[in-house]
């Protein structure tokens, strides 16, 4: 079986490769934007006639939230018409998609957490262009995965636990956002997640209680479980490496920014969870295991 991955040297896509030597019935293929660039048409095709994967977990986005505001045309080409480019490309192929969104599709108001049915409603230009690019798939497709995560964070790329120990060599006060609500998301443990799916896909009738007869193509929640804000996020990664800081908390409006973040963006994992017969990790189980690891 061929899986390919694109934005091979993203966060999702190291972790991919981080665990891909566990799984030697999968042949991997990791490409970057160098070996595929999803924006064009020929080059999907080229790659999907080198290689013929079975099925394609796309990895690759637009991912700057801030700068998207800025560059919207930019990350319309990556988020949509790249997410169409695979979209189409799969179907030729007969391949099956897996593709990762965001919480951003979500405006951010619900004080419980966001179910795939609920409606979508993005506050600023990634989450809309991540929106459309899951429209673009259905429309194409229907044999697909669109996977909905947040917060993610790794030994690899950047990003927010990177960022906060960096930032915690450099300084003796940091000042983090505390009325942000959602769920750190360990690369790693969404990645052992797509590879589950595409096990399940191949294989139903491994997996314990899956029922033969259902097709589970749609769209599925992934994050770790639990919630905190980013403060608490912050102060539990200072606490597992004995970091000592001044640490303060401060309100979204003391910290403004050109994209609008959602209030609260906790996702309910049950559908994934029933699905794949999946036990997925508590966030701070999760960042303890990454941090002492290293």
């Amino acid at each position: 079986m061929v899986v390919l991955v694109t934005g091979a040297n993203g966060q999702l896509g190291q972790a991919l490769r981080y665990v891909s030597g566990n799984y030697p019935e999968i042949t991997f293929v990791f490409c970057d934007s160098a070996d595929l660039d999803i924006t064009n048409k020929q080059d999907c095709e080229a790659v999907f006639d080198q290689y013929k994967p079975h099925y394609c977990i796309n990895a690759a986005a637009y991912t700057a939230v801030d700068k998207a505001e800025s560059e919207p045309e930019k990350a319309y080409l990556i988020n949509v018409v790249g997410a169409k480019n695979l979209a189409e490309t799969c179907q030729k192929h007969n391949a099956v998609l897996l593709h990762v969104s965001t919480d951003f599709v979500f405006d951010g108001s619900k004080t419980t957490p966001y179910t795939e049915e609920d409606q979508p409603n993005p506050t600023g230009v990634y989450g809309q262009t991540k929106l459309d690019g899951e429209r673009a798939i259905q429309e194409v497709l229907s044999n697909y995965y669109i996977i909905r995560t947040s917060w993610v964070y790794s030994q690899f790329g950047n990003n927010f636990m990177k960022t906060m120990l960096r930032l915690a060599s450099e300084r003796d006060t940091l000042s983090v956002v505390n009325d942000q609500i959602g769920t750190p998301t360990h690369a790693v443990d969404l990645a052992e997640a797509l590879i589950r799916i595409i096990l399940t896909d191949c294989h139903p009738e491994l997996v314990e209680g899956q029922q033969l007869t259902i097709n589970n193509f749609g769209i599925y929640n992934f994050s770790n479980e639990g919630q905190c804000s980013w403060y608490e996020f912050a102060r539990k990664i200072f606490e597992i490496n004995k970091i000592t800081i001044n640490l303060l908390p401060i309100p979204t409006s003391s910290y403004p920014t050109p994209a609008e973040r959602p209030k609260y963006s906790v996702l309910d994992k049950n559908k994934i969870k029933e699905t794949f017969c999946l036990e997925i990790k508590n966030w701070e189980d999760s960042l303890k295991r990454i941090l002492i690891s290293e």
